[in-house]
């Protein structure tokens, strides 16, 4: 189980989604190698040097061997609004970074500061949202109070993260970086991003 980190924010705890199908990209995601490690612990210890601490969501058996705390998802398979609680329904912080492990391009620099909106604006949900309109909210933070609505999505069978989230009060984190929050979901992307960093 993850620790709260207690910055001078206030309570924090930092989450990794991990437990995807990767059926577009043939594998799975969260184990490609990327700088000397693979893509989720290069994920996590961003989350890591943002939140204060750092927890994985998914099946331990395929994860365990990283030496990070795997929560089980207490939803296999139902998709992100799953994780989402599932990861709120283990935390025992206030504030709650959640990302997706297949986010190469976030930055412990960028999610602090998507922490500290997140704090600053009081707001049950903080998504980033990029200048093409895109939101994201599989890189946002989550307060506490979400747990309960987005747990009556899941048992509404809401799949969709973005329809779950219509029912807090989000506020929108406007970012001028979208590489920040590209997400790679095929081995096309995976190539791409990676070229485009090198």
């Amino acid at each position: 189980m993850c620790s709260a980190g207690k910055g001078a924010a206030g309570h924090s705890a930092g989450f990794v989604l991990a437990g995807g199908g990767s059926k577009r990209m043939g594998n799975d995601k969260a184990l490609l190698p990327y700088g000397g490690k693979v893509l989720v612990v290069h994920v996590a210890l961003n989350v890591l040097a943002a939140a204060g601490s750092v927890s994985l969501i998914g099946p331990p058996d395929a994860y365990r061997h990283l030496n990070l705390p795997v929560v089980p998802d207490l939803y296999p398979g139902f998709g992100p609004v799953g994780g989402v609680v599932t990861a709120l329904s283990a935390s025992t912080a206030e504030w709650n970074l959640i990302v997706a492990c297949d986010m190469p391009g976030v930055s412990a620099e960028f999610l602090a500061s998507l922490l500290a909106e997140a704090i600053d604006s009081g707001a049950e949900c903080t998504v980033p949202v990029t200048p093409d309109g895109r939101r994201h909210p599989l890189c946002a933070v989550y307060r506490q109070t979400a747990r309960l609505p987005l747990q009556r999505a899941v048992e509404a069978e809401t799949h969709k993260l973005h329809a779950a989230i219509e029912v807090l009060n989000v506020h929108l984190y406007p970012v001028s970086t979208p590489e920040s929050l590209a997400n790679v979901n095929t081995p096309t992307e995976w190539k791409t991003f990676q070229n485009a960093t090198h």
